[in-house]
């Protein structure tokens, strides 16, 4: 089958749909990031992925291609509670996906080359909008049957609080596995596989996941050669030190990594203690009295913490684009990749990270949408 990949990033969706047990393959990629389609062609070669402003893009751009299926991942800012000013629909960063929805996907039903499957991704706040609801209108009027989903990674074993919305949609009469006649809900696991995540901001007191989630460990440079290049400056921990979630090897769990980590303190992503002999907060009341009492440089009183920046390669394996250390799940002739292009910054590295999708939960997904 052929795969279309809008908003291609670094190629997550690509890889995802590499690793599914379905032989299928991405023809042709579209971004308008010009960091974004330097990595995809270090990735996955240069010929695939255009350089295009998606609300451009017309019927007859895309009928040679053949398209199986669509795999998308729009703009989250629209969306997202962390942005106050989201506009939803209103939002200009909202207007290619609705193009694409509203325009160039109707126009293909007549010519027969819609696709089959559709994937979309994006954040969890995605399924209160309404693009949402004119998304859903559209692919029930043009003949799909719809899924919706909310996952996060824990529920796939990965320390990492990411929850997404997915919706996944097939032609009719393709019609979804084990949904029990319950497909116009928004699920919290995919069906026949496992139980729901349930979201401690909602009011409940824990999470039940599908699994035991691994430890961070599995996640870190084991030969981390310049620790100093990812600390916490001191400026830094000085103002803000307690704003930061605060993890150690041994935790089980990250906050959600966004495309400011290491721009920004608050909601950005966790950080990493090394010292795990040491307990955190008993060190930063130290710190905060030293603080208070006007002492000359009470952030050295952290130092041994080791606090740190999680690395762009630790943040690859946490989004599954390369395989946690401890794992065996591919053959070593076969086992994942990634490459950057030369020069490119680790800022420019942590914002297109920030802006990917986790391989590990679209693969799966896409194994259930091709049942």
């Amino acid at each position: 089958m052929h795969a279309i990949e809008f908003y291609s990033g670094i190629g997550g969706l690509h890889l995802a749909l590499k690793r599914c047990s379905t032989p299928a393959r991405v023809v042709r990629a579209f971004d308008w990031d010009q960091a974004a389609c330097q990595v995809y062609e270090a990735n996955h070669g240069g010929k695939l992925v255009n350089k295009t402003d998606i609300s451009t893009l017309k019927a007859p751009d895309l009928t040679s291609l053949k398209a199986d299926i669509w795999l998308l991942s729009p703009s989250c800012q629209p969306y997202t509670v962390l942005n106050p000013q989201a506009k939803g629909a209103a939002d200009p960063r909202a207007k290619s996906f609705l193009h694409l929805i509203e325009n160039v996907l109707p126009s293909l039903v007549p010519l027969a080359q819609h696709p089959r499957y559709i994937l979309i991704e994006n954040v969890a706040g995605f399924e209160t909008s309404m693009t949402r609801q004119l998304l859903l209108s559209v692919l029930k009027q043009q003949g799909y049957n719809v899924i919706e989903l909310l996952l996060t990674p824990l529920q796939f074993g990965i320390p990492n609080s990411r929850l997404r919305y997915y919706c996944l949609a097939k032609l009719s009469p393709l019609v979804f596995s084990n949904t029990d006649g319950h497909s116009d809900s928004v699920w919290r696991h995919i069906p026949g596989q496992g139980n729901d995540w349930l979201d401690p901001r909602l009011g409940v007191s824990h999470e039940v996941v599908m699994d035991s989630v691994d430890r961070i460990q599995n996640y870190i440079d084991s030969d981390l050669t310049d620790p100093e290049a990812f600390a916490i400056p001191d400026r830094v921990l000085q103002k803000w030190g307690r704003l930061f979630d605060i993890v150690t090897p041994s935790s089980h769990r990250t906050c959600c990594f966004t495309r400011g980590y290491t721009q920004l303190v608050g909601r950005a992503g966790s950080i990493l203690q090394v010292n795990r002999d040491l307990e955190t907060e008993t060190v930063f009341n130290t710190f905060l009295n030293s603080k208070t009492k006007g002492s000359e440089n009470p952030v050295d009183i952290l130092r041994p913490l080791q606090l740190r920046y999680f690395t762009p390669t630790e943040l690859l394996r946490l989004f599954y684009f390369l395989s946690p250390r401890c794992h065996q799940e591919y053959a070593i002739d076969t086992a994942p990749s990634f490459s950057w292009p030369t020069g490119m910054t680790n800022k420019t590295k942590y914002r297109l990270i920030g802006n990917s999708v986790n391989v590990k939960i679209v693969t799966e997904l896409l194994n259930y949408l091709f049942l």
